[in-house]
């Protein structure tokens, strides 16, 4: 005889892995990374920093 199986747990199982893959589909459809988004935004800050000292007071 075969050992019993955690129907709750091979539910959960199975919805965690649908709710991942589909994560993962909107990730390339949608995403870019977090650290590319982190140097997307250092490098607009540093844009920023300069154009700011570049400014002449009036």
């Amino acid at each position: 005889m075969s050992a019993p199986i955690n129907l709750n747990k091979a539910r959960k199982d199975r919805d965690r892995s649908a709710r991942k893959s589909h994560a993962d589909e909107n990730a390339v459809k949608f995403g870019q990374t977090k650290a590319q988004k982190e140097a997307l935004k250092a490098r607009a800050q540093l844009i920023a920093r300069n154009l700011d000292g570049h400014k002449r007071d009036t």
